[in-house]
């Protein structure tokens, strides 16, 4: 029997499929990507921008073509962000003669911008390189690397919309920019030293004399080497620079910022460098030297083996180090060969006290004037102002300080869709939050909204969030307070564009927060621990230390410190002497002059604050746990008077740390905790319960007089608050059975208290969640405010 041939080979079925991509995918490479991707499989079709997202199509046999389709999610480009892939078949086409990619569309949608993201590797391999052409070019990027953010003006992402877009492409750029083969291909902020921005160095409005390129930068070196302040253009605004091992330099930039004791953050040369200055662990050594680059906020070695001055960050048990994250910061500090210079820089945020950074070069010149000695600028405009990010590493995971460059504007998935909708947040540590459906867009930091300034800014970065994410607000959210000037302006914004304004009590937002970013949907209420300074309270007392029973709809207010009277507001607020002398009083203890905070205490000023306290003139009565760390900081000695935020918890956190062994340990449970007394109100009423800090105090105060010393009286105090809060949290779940706890507010900002609080109460058998995305304080009290107030039904 004659065997049968086989039937002939058949080219495999081709069919032809369009994607459509979207996320962060734009200014990240992912064309190049896909056009690699498609070369890689055989395949035909196009890519293409548009203000959606990216759209794609591709033509082959269908194995090819699956294979392209599951790769394009899951190999995406390092700084993509793919947040769906929708594909669909369509008819085949005639040979499209390869795969090409096509020029941008314009038209309405939506699409991510990324952040913008630290120098790579290979670009600062080039940047060294003296064959290589962009050496020393203080603009160097490329497709994984640089500006994006701040540098967008409108969508598609392309350079026309960019800030580079006065700056066209020589003949080499041009060419690497086409090249799919290239590192730098379809990279929208490429350019080099013959098209590129130029550095310019002066010394004010006055001098003529105008240094360029590598003379400015060369003098701009000599002169921080000399002690000077320089004022230094970077990607997201300007800042101001000092050598940091410079004592002089130091006080200089201190006084004419009128910063007085608030720390510096500093820029290290190198990993090597900020190890000799603080405990970097595993956690850490990641974030200093990952894509981001955050300051972050180490612990200090004692004594320090580094280059930095007393007076950069005076009485901080932390650090804040960050490495260079441009290429103008690498030069700045020096490439191998150079003139030593100092290896360690103070880099602060180009602004006077209280305003925004300075991002316009012509202000910068008189908003700076008299706090900088020279001015090292260039030409490449920055769009939206971006301050650097703060971060620390919290029990092996990550807490953000201040949710800025290298985060803004990554959007966080939501658990509940939304209405358009936009959350105005706090007055402190402003940060907004644009959102629809199921992602939030949270602002760069904005700052504290106390001038004029700082409003303007606001709104000018409203108005360019909401028009990159292309949301349409339908409704506006702000806080209870009413005389927050974010609430003000989102009532009269409200009015003026006739739609609703929403307001979510300022604790609830907090629990809010952990609760959305955790992806918890509301269906179970938490027990939320939400301690911070001062929140507009529902009785119109200034609430603080709060443990609430909550979900999205609502909150019971399970539980709070007692009430004491806040003399005379702001002025108890800036002197924690004033706040230790009434939680004195309302624990009737004496005020001796052997204790610190009565001593300090102007004699005429004591008589009439015992006056107000007795009659209740201009007392708010608070329950704040921020004023009572004020409290015990001044008792104890460590701090009476603040000059920022926070500085007395601060500082008392440092007093705890004291004699502790190397690294981050500073309780080893050998002293004992102070005690709260845990009971219901004095009505009888069985909530909420009450945490009486009068025997803290009574016990703290005998501890001062009996000559105990600052740490011991800290120590003790921490460790009181972390029993509390274990206290209080089995009590809530004795009568309500709920097991996760959110620890929430600005408190929680504290490393000593968060980590013995997780350790607690994850011992006790509670899920604990902490903040790991936005920040426990109020640059995340937008997000709560979000999802309590414009989630919809599904």
């Amino acid at each position: 029997m004659t065997p049968r041939k086989p039937p002939p080979a058949t080219a495999p079925p081709r069919v032809r499929r369009h994607l459509t991509v979207r996320g962060a995918v734009q200014g990240v490479g992912f064309r190049p990507f896909v056009y690699t991707l498609a070369e890689e499989h055989g395949l035909t079709g196009w890519v293409t921008n548009d203000a959606d997202g990216v759209h794609t199509e591709v033509e082959g046999p269908a194995a090819d073509v699956d294979a392209f389709t599951d790769a394009i999610g899951t190999r995406a480009p390092p700084l993509a962000l793919v947040e769906s892939v929708e594909h669909r078949a369509v008819p085949l086409t005639p040979d499209d003669g390869g795969f090409t990619i096509r020029p941008s569309a314009s038209g309405p949608g939506r699409t991510l911008i990324p952040p913008d993201t630290a120098t790579c590797d290979a670009c600062l391999a080039e940047l060294a390189d003296p064959a290589d052409r962009r050496y020393r070019h203080p603009f160097i990027t490329c497709t994984h690397c640089g500006p994006r953010f701040t540098v967008v003006t409108g969508l598609p992402y392309d350079r026309p919309l960019t800030t580079m877009a006065g700056f066209p492409l020589c003949a080499d750029c041009a060419r690497e920019y086409a090249d799919p083969a290239d590192r730098r291909f379809h990279a929208q902020p490429i350019a080099c030293p013959r098209c590129g921005p130029r550095l310019s160095l002066c010394r004010g409005l006055d001098d003529s004399g105008t240094l360029r390129d590598a003379e400015a930068l060369d003098e701009a070196r000599r002169l921080l080497a000399d002690g000077a302040v320089l004022a230094v253009k970077g990607i997201g605004g300007y800042h101001l620079a000092c050598d940091a091992g410079d004592s002089t330099a130091v006080r200089t930039l201190r006084k004419r910022k009128n910063r007085g004791d608030k720390p510096f953050a500093v820029l290290a040369d190198s990993l090597a460098t900020a190890e000799a200055l603080a405990h970097v662990d595993d956690a850490e050594r990641a974030l200093l030297t990952g894509t981001r680059k955050p300051i972050v906020l180490l612990r200090r070695r004692t004594p320090a083996s580094g280059d930095v001055a007393p007076g950069v960050a005076p009485g901080s048990p932390d650090l804040g180090v960050m490495l260079p994250y441009t290429p103008l910061h690498r030069l700045l500090l020096g490439l191998p060969g150079d003139p030593p210079g100092p290896p360690v820089l103070v880099m602060t945020s180009g602004n006077r006290s209280g305003e925004p950074i300075v991002t316009d070069d012509a202000e910068a010149l008189t908003r700076l004037d008299g706090l900088a000695d020279a001015w090292l600028g260039h030409d490449r405009p920055i769009h939206v102002p971006c301050d650097d990010s703060v971060a620390r590493i919290c029990a092996g995971a990550e807490l953000p300080v201040r949710r800025s460059r290298g985060y803004a504007p990554l959007p966080l998935a939501l658990p509940l869709p939304v209405v358009p909708a936009l959350a105005v947040g706090g007055d402190l540590k402003n940060t907004f939050c644009a959102a629809d459906d199921r992602y939030a867009w949270l602002s760069a930091h904005v700052g504290d909204m106390d001038d004029l300034a700082t409003l303007t800014a606001f709104e000018r970065a409203t108005g360019h969030l909401t028009d990159l994410t292309a949301v349409t607000p339908r409704l506006l959210i702000a806080d209870r307070h009413p005389g927050y000037r974010s609430t003000q302006w989102a009532r009269r914004t409200a009015e003026v564009r006739g739609i609703p304004l929403r307001q979510v009590q300022h604790h609830h937002a907090h629990v809010a927060s952990t609760m959305a970013e955790h992806g918890l949907d509301g269906a179970s209420p938490v027990i939320g621990v939400a301690f911070d300074g001062t929140g507009y309270g529902d009785d119109g007392a200034v609430w603080g230390g709060e443990i609430l029973i909550a979900d999205y709809d609502g909150f019971e207010r399970f539980a709070h410190l007692r009430y004491v009277p806040l003399p005379g507001g702001d002025a108890a607020v800036r002197n924690p002497y004033r706040m230790a002398l009434s939680h004195l009083r309302a624990a009737d203890v004496p005020w001796s002059d052997a204790l610190p905070c009565a001593a300090i205490a102007p004699p005429g000023e004591r008589r009439l604050l015992e006056r107000q306290l007795e009659r209740g003139l201009n007392c708010v009565p608070t329950s704040s746990m921020g004023r009572l760390f004020d409290a015990v900081s001044s008792l104890a000695g460590v701090c009476h008077r603040v000059e920022y935020e926070a500085e007395a918890a601060m500082r008392l956190e440092n007093a705890a740390l004291t004699g502790a062994d190397e690294g981050r340990g500073a309780d080893d449970g050998r002293e004992p905790a102070y005690r709260f007394i845990l009971g219901a109100e004095p009505d009888g009423s069985a909530a909420p319960l009450t945490a009486d800090p009068r025997p803290v105090l009574a016990a703290a105060a005998a501890d001062v007089l009996a000559g105990a010393p600052a740490h011991v009286l800290a120590r003790r105090f921490h460790r009181a608050v972390t029993v509390l809060v274990r206290e209080v949290c089995a009590a809530a779940r004795q009568r309500t059975g709920i097991a996760t706890v959110a620890l929430t507010g600005g408190v929680f900002c504290n490393a000593l208290l968060t980590e013995g609080c997780c350790a607690g109460l994850e011992a006790d058998g509670f899920t604990v969640l902490r903040h790991r995305k936005v920040p426990p304080n109020d640059g995340g009290l937008a997000l709560g405010q979000l999802i309590v107030a414009a989630r919809t039904k599904e």
